[in-house]
């Protein structure tokens, strides 16, 4: 059984080392590109990714730069996956959050992403502040556009050759989710 919690300052050390793995996978063994990231051998998440969790998980939701991060346990207390929904940039974006997740490989295609989609959404939807959540998709996952469609998510604009990757052209998706119909 896995059991979804919202993150607190004392699970950074194990989401880091898990966002570590995750970034290990980019582009690997088959997989798409999930990050509009460079592939890396270093197990360690970059200092500013882990500033921007660290600050915006303290950070109150009246404020800029807040962030939540929920993450999926399994039966040994690991962490199956993460989703964390934070603030746009611009103030007067405030009545929008922007979603980012991962799933561990042991445990996708198991409903796990939709659960975890379902989460966060769900308390958006109990945030009188947030009216949409939105998310960037690189264009050649697939699998991640699929979940997101079936979550409530849908496309509202694609960029062809946003990135270059590796010396590869990689498109990004945008997509929204309207929180209050």
């Amino acid at each position: 059984m896995i059991a979804i919690r919202l993150a607190q300052e004392s699970d950074l050390p194990a989401l880091f080392a898990y966002l570590g793995e995750q970034l290990l996978e980019n582009g690997r063994d088959g997989m798409a590109l999930f990050q509009p990231m460079a592939r890396t051998d270093d197990p360690l998440v970059p200092e500013p990714m882990r500033a921007r969790f660290t600050a915006g998980m303290a950070t109150p939701l009246d404020e800029p730069g807040w962030r939540r991060v929920w993450i999926a346990l399994d039966a040994h207390g690991a962490i199956a996956g993460h989703i964390d929904l934070r603030a746009h940039a611009e103030a007067e974006a405030a009545h929008r959050a922007v979603l980012g997740m991962g799933v561990h490989r042991g445990h996708r295609r198991h409903g796990l992403g939709a659960r975890l989609v379902d989460a966060a959404l769900s308390w958006a939807r109990a945030t009188p502040t947030l009216a949409w959540v939105d998310l960037d998709v690189l264009s050649a996952n697939t699998a991640a556009r699929r979940l997101y469609e079936r979550t409530g998510f849908v496309q509202i604009g694609e960029i062809a050759d946003l990135y270059r990757i590796d010396g590869e052209s990689i498109g990004s998706v945008m997509m929204s989710c309207r929180l209050h119909r």
